[in-house]
């Protein structure tokens, strides 16, 4: 179909004259898939249960300024000071249940008196909705990835903070959390709060037979494998993982152990499954453990970086060398599978990425230890949230694989929220009946009206 050059250009010089009313204008008009969600899942009656034991009356309880901060980061927000620029928006309010929001000095002081009892209840919450998630979707097995993730503040006199191992912010203070994920649903199952100076496998034993213990009690059924880097490497790990029937992949640290170099430089004969990996694989155990376990040699082809100067007009041959990995496992499958099961392990890594880019997980919000913690789980519990949107109201996109990538083809929450959150809104009562009017936008429409159809069919 043409058109006229006249249909679609305007001639615009004049500045609109700007005027400030209160029109019941809200900017997060998307909000509502999310409080049909909260309705879903009776998140406000379960976040009253996780403060049950706190006493005194308060005008602004605990459960709303947690409910505040999973808000505040599912818009898209980091500093408290941010909470000015949306306090009279009326989607908000409404999804909170609050005629007015509470000031920042008020949320700051209700994070600093949070207690340690409070944040483990929290933490239960977590590992419950992630369990029911499990329930639903009734798999055969589950993958859990143990891994730590380090995130440091500027700030001084930060309680429970330490100088330790971090390249991005070198001799900051900070903290070095250890998580439990689920592969197949990409979210964080539990965490483990500690100081920045502490080794990754400080605790780590005591976390995870918990992590297991808790998808045991609900899911006995299930098979439950288990990844971790070298860092786990430890005898204790590998025996309880075994003797509970853990089906477990783990790096082995080679700076550690001189016997694995003498291994890899006297074998001979390598089994190659194509033109890049070639492994052999042997019952082998460090002088100090007391029994014996399946150690894969795993060798890759690379490409040898070019040193000295890079002459551009002239053929310089391309060197290959390789590159060598050790993994222990009780796995039984291939060494192909075992490596691309442990491979697998990488999709961790962008979920802390996620985390730390879009719901601000590396945020320090005050100096008390108790509510930094709170920050974290509601930065955890709003990336959970956005997962569960999604899982609630698409079947999953892909089958198990072997690298045990998750079943459903995640929309971020950077991208959901540029696409729907932030929309424009006007909340009005025509004949007494609430009404959010939105622009016309098709493609808003469409995806608006699919997860809030999908979330009242599961409800």
């Amino acid at each position: 179909m043409k058109v006229s050059r006249k249909e679609i250009y305007s001639q615009v010089s004049a500045l609109p004259e700007i005027k400030f009313e209160d029109q019941q204008l809200t900017s997060f008009a998307g909000l509502v898939m999310f409080q049909a969600l909260l309705k879903k899942l009776r998140m406000k009656e379960r976040l009253r249960d996780c403060f049950a034991h706190v006493q005194g009356a308060r005008i602004f309880s605990y459960p709303t300024i947690l409910l505040l901060l999973i808000v505040h980061l599912l818009m898209g927000y980091r500093r408290l000071r941010d909470m000015d620029y949306y306090h009279d928006d009326p989607m908000v309010k409404r999804l909170l249940g609050l005629k007015k929001l509470p000031d920042v000095a008020t949320v700051s002081r209700i994070l600093a008196e949070a207690s340690g009892e409070s944040i483990e209840r929290i933490r239960d919450l977590c590992r419950t909705l992630v369990v029911e998630r499990i329930q639903a979707l009734q798999p055969l097995r589950i993958t859990m990835d143990f891994d730590g993730s380090a995130y440091a503040s500027k700030a001084r006199g930060v309680e429970g903070t330490a100088v330790g191992y971090n390249p991005k912010q070198k001799g900051s203070r900070g903290y070095y959390p250890l998580f439990c994920t689920v592969a197949q649903t990409g979210q964080v199952f539990d965490v483990l709060h500690r100081p920045g100076n502490v080794h990754d496998s400080r605790g780590a034993l005591d976390f995870m037979k918990a992590c297991i213990a808790a998808f045991r009690e609900e899911l006995p059924w299930l098979t439950i494998e288990v990844r971790m880097d070298g860092a786990f490497f430890d005898d204790a790990i590998v025996d309880w993982l075994d003797l509970h029937g853990i089906v477990f992949t783990l790096s082995v640290p080679f700076e550690r152990f001189a016997e694995l170099k003498a291994e890899i430089e006297k074998r001979l004969r390598w089994k190659r499954y194509d033109t890049t990996w070639a492994y052999f694989e042997t019952a082998w155990k460090p002088k100090c453990w007391t029994r014996r376990f399946r150690f894969i040699f795993i060798r890759q082809t690379v490409k040898e970086a070019v040193k000295g100067p890079v002459q551009l007009d002239l053929f310089i041959p391309q060197a290959w060398g390789y590159a060598f990995t050790v993994i222990v496992t009780n796995k039984e499958t291939s060494p192909k599978n075992v490596l691309h099961f442990h491979h697998g392990r990488g999709a961790q890594e962008s979920l802390f990425g996620e985390l730390k880019s879009q719901s601000q997980m590396d945020y320090i919000a005050v100096r008390r230890l108790h509510g930094n913690q709170m920050y974290l789980m509601a930065a955890i519990l709003a990336h959970n949230l956005n997962r569960e949107l999604q899982m609630s109201s698409l079947p999953p996109h892909r089958h198990t694989t072997e690298k045990r990538t998750a079943l459903w083809e995640f929309r971020d929450l950077a991208t959901l929220r540029h696409h729907i959150i932030q929309r424009a809104g006007r909340l009005t009562c025509p004949q007494g009946k609430l009404t959010l009017t939105m622009s016309a936008n098709e493609s808003v429409k469409t995806d608006l009206l699919f997860f809030l159809s999908a979330l009242q069919k599961a409800a």
